[in-house]
């Protein structure tokens, strides 16, 4: 039996009887030509799909339909969140391998620099790759500290925006940066957005306090996945910042 078959059985199968339908060749001649028997064209024609293989045609068929009405620049993330959303319990890896079966590739940001010191803890996985849009609320969040020298003393901010308003939705400050900052600044923005906020992205850099196992026991709660960009700003971008919009 050739390699052909052992690909995808059933697909084969559906070639070859389209073929004899739209071009009148005979099974036979099909069945020679790709290199497989006609008792085993037969038993795949006539086999009815299992659950399995019907839930993951429905789930290529939704990826696809996603990543089409994107124009080709939603990649596994972003497409991950939406099914999410849509009630599918899946992974991005899941989405990410068959995306690349389908021959889903969306298009490349370029890559730029950044600047903060990176945690000992290993990086979450980059699925934001510098693509800083969004073309819905609560795809991808994006959360930084910033420094701010006072008459008596330091104080840090812990901020958490939405890259499709560019609106702040959660912060917190204080004396010390740490996980708690950065935990409280998250838990204000999900509360603002009503609590439900499964599926989002959260994105930052590579700082301690967001490698913490603090900040990851508290995305976890919240259905959010963690992503983190080169050593550098969350934006890793020129400007070290994405432009912000005043809160509503």
């Amino acid at each position: 039996m050739g390699e052909v078959a052992a690909a995808d059985p059933t697909a084969v199968a559906g070639v070859i009887s389209d073929i004899r339908t739209e071009h009148g060749i005979p099974h036979t001649v099909s069945c020679r030509a790709l290199g497989v028997s006609e008792s085993w064209f037969y038993k795949w024609r006539d086999r009815r799909p299992t659950g399995r293989e019907l839930r993951r045609q429905r789930l290529a068929d939704e990826i696809r339909q996603i990543f089409t009405e994107s124009g080709g620049t939603y990649g596994s993330p972003k497409i991950f969140i939406l099914l999410v959303r849509k009630g599918w319990r899946i992974s991005v890896n899941t989405v990410a391998k068959l995306m690349a079966e389908l021959g889903l590739v969306a298009r490349v940001v370029r890559r730029r620099s950044g600047l903060t010191r990176p945690g000992k803890r290993p990086a979450a996985p980059d699925f934001v790759k510098r693509d800083f849009t969004a073309e819905e609320p609560d795809l991808v969040w994006t959360g930084d500290m910033t420094e701010i020298v006072t008459e008596e003393g330091k104080l840090y901010l812990a901020t958490v925006i939405d890259l499709f308003s560019r609106r702040p939705l959660g912060y917190a400050m204080g004396d010390r940066h740490d996980a708690d900052l950065v935990v409280a600044a998250l838990n204000m923005a999900a509360a603002t957005r009503g609590g439900d906020v499964r599926g989002v992205i959260f994105h930052s850099d590579r700082g301690s306090e967001y490698g913490s196992r603090k900040f990851a026991r508290a995305c976890r709660q919240l259905g959010a996945t963690r992503s983190m960009g080169r050593v550098g700003s969350c934006f890793d971008c020129e400007d070290d910042q994405v432009p912000l919009r005043a809160v509503a």
